[in-house]
């Protein structure tokens, strides 16, 4: 309750517990055992300050903070605590408080989404679970797709990266390190599994501008109490953790710093907080303790509500400086241990024994130290914690499915969409280098056509020329039968002529001669004679001599 300008959670012996709002961004502790409160607790700390005009968060872990939008009443257990600590006389009143409703599945509320390169490569490997190997690869990718300008949005880019980075490893590994195609298969095997568990819901877009939770109710002027519904978010520990941090990391790395403010800008409640810290790496654990260290400066104030402080690392539950102490119950050595530690690390109140009351505490008591006005962690006091003012129980599904339609956020979250990417780019590409490759298949194959074809050509050739060749050959040949049988009739036709000639000759000398030699031996008998035989001879000699 938000009271002379001061944060009334409780009553105690000795009056009056006030939460001071320039003390209320060094951060808070909120415990106690299973039934012992918490959850109310919680619930006036949002109250009052969204009272005071301060926005808060909160993860809305089993769905009992929804009908803080109802005002509450009167009946039960609040009117009677109401009632006992006199609240009516102080100005008490039930209310109701405005809420804006998110879901990562888009179930329950508005889709809370973020995208890859927002989330980061620390964050994601722990929802991914991720061993130290794998977590340096994956920050690899991420640098690979920042130094080319490709943004990663949701799985599928991150998918499609992992694939471009493995394909191209060889190149990569000597300016960005070793990559090994073992661990890029166990990454995608990871995503694969998220995927599966809805993953693909909460890394896309539109992503959540964190500006549209600071903000007041206009009529009012209440700070906007922002309630993620995690009650299926939860049943994954490790992404319900990692979101919510990647939520206060965001809110760190965004805003500017502001330094002492007269009150928060913004208050964030994280539930069953030791799931922010089981099975962490050291440098997760460290980027959580330089928020929670530095975020105070932002003007912000965070408080985690859990079963027992122990669940809170040292070096964060160092810089809670209100805390809110329900029972604890201590049935073993090692319960006993704890609740000695928690009461402990309150600063000691002379009136009664801090471990004693502790664990004596009944539903809606706690012990309390809180900061007072110079920053001192005040002496713990017994506290009754008042009840809320707006309505306790179940919310309607009627009643939040119109008032998360009616809001005007919806229409800027309300539908997700796929702008282009590392996936879409990495898909024209692949595209490009296909028809690139066919091209230049198609370009080798008609390349082999045509060489085919010219090897063809020339055989087609060659064979034509050699019949040409042979044709030739044997025209030639026909042409010198030809010549020589025509230069033979020649021949044998001069022979011929020579030979008729030889023999008229040889017959004329032949008769002259055997004339001579018959006339000078036998007389005109002899003559007659001799003549025959000479032309019978010369005809025959000189006939023979050009025959041939």
């Amino acid at each position: 309750m938000y009271k002379d300008g001061k944060i009334w959670i409780g009553n105690s012996d000795n009056g009056k517990i006030f939460i001071y709002p320039k003390m209320a961004n060094r951060h808070g502790l909120i415990a106690g055992a299973t039934g012992t409160g918490k959850t109310v607790t919680l619930r006036v700390l949002a109250e009052s300050f969204s009272e005071l005009g301060v926005p808060v968060f909160f993860a809305d872990v089993k769905g009992d903070l929804a009908p803080m939008c109802r005002e509450g009443e009167a009946t039960g257990s609040v009117g009677a605590r109401v009632e006992k600590l006199g609240l009516m006389d102080e100005g008490f009143t039930f209310k109701s408080f405005p809420v804006n409703f998110w879901d990562v599945y888009g179930k329950k509320g508005m889709p809370l989404r973020t995208t890859v390169s927002e989330m980061g490569p620390l964050l994601l490997s722990r929802i991914l679970d991720l061993n130290d190997v794998q977590a340096s690869i994956l920050t690899i990718i991420f640098k690979i797709a920042d130094d080319e300008g490709l943004l990663l949005i949701d799985t599928k880019d991150l998918k499609a990266m992992i694939q471009y980075v493995g394909e191209n490893r060889e190149s990569y590994t000597l300016n960005y390190g070793n990559i090994t195609t073992a661990s890029l298969g166990a990454i995608t095997r990871a995503i694969v599994a998220l995927e599966n568990e809805g993953g693909e819901l909460f890394l896309g877009e539109p992503a959540i501008d964190m500006r549209d939770w600071f903000s007041n109710e206009p009529v009012t002027g209440k700070g906007m109490i922002q309630i993620l519904d995690c009650q299926e978010l939860i049943n994954n520990p490790r992404m319900y953790s990692t979101f919510l941090l990647w939520m206060l990391s965001e809110l760190f790395e965004k805003l500017p710093e502001v330094g002492d403010m007269d009150k928060p800008r913004m208050v964030f409640f994280f539930d069953e907080a030791h799931m922010l810290f089981d099975n962490a790496s050291k440098a997760l654990l460290a980027k959580i303790e330089q928020v929670v260290k530095l975020i105070r400066s932002k003007g912000v104030g965070v408080y985690f509500v859990t079963q027992n402080p122990r669940d809170i690392p040292d070096g964060v539950l160092s810089q809670l400086g209100n805390k809110i102490q329900h029972a604890l119950r201590a049935y073993t050595p090692t319960d006993q241990k704890a609740a000695k530690a928690a009461a402990l690390s309150f600063r000691e109140n002379p009136a009664f024994n801090t471990y004693d009351t502790l664990l004596a505490l009944g539903t809606g008591e706690a012990i309390v130290s809180v900061m007072d006005e110079k920053g001192i962690p005040t002496v713990v006091e017994k506290v009754s914690i008042l009840p809320p003012s707006s309505s306790l129980g179940q919310l309607d599904d009627a009643t939040r499915n119109q008032m998360i339609l009616s809001n005007n956020l919806y229409l800027k979250y309300g539908e997700s969409f796929d702008r282009d990417s590392a996936y879409e780019f990495l898909l024209r590409q692949w595209d490009q280098m296909q028809q690139q490759a066919e091209l230049e298949r198609q370009q080798a194959e008609l390349e082999k056509q045509q060489a085919a074809l010219l090897k063809q050509q020339e055989k087609q050739q060659a064979k034509e020329n050699a019949t040409l060749l042979k044709q030739q050959e044997l025209a030639r040949r026909a042409a010198e039968r030809e010549k020589e049988k025509r230069a033979k009739k020649e021949s044998q036709k001069q022979n011929a002529l020579l030979t008729s000639v030889a023999r008229t000759t040889g017959s004329t000398v032949g008769r002259e001669f055997g004339n001579s030699i018959g006339s000078a031996v036998g007389g005109k008998f002899g003559k007659k004679l001799g003549g025959n035989v000479g032309s019978t001879l010369g005809r025959g000699l000189l006939g023979n001599l050009f025959k041939k």
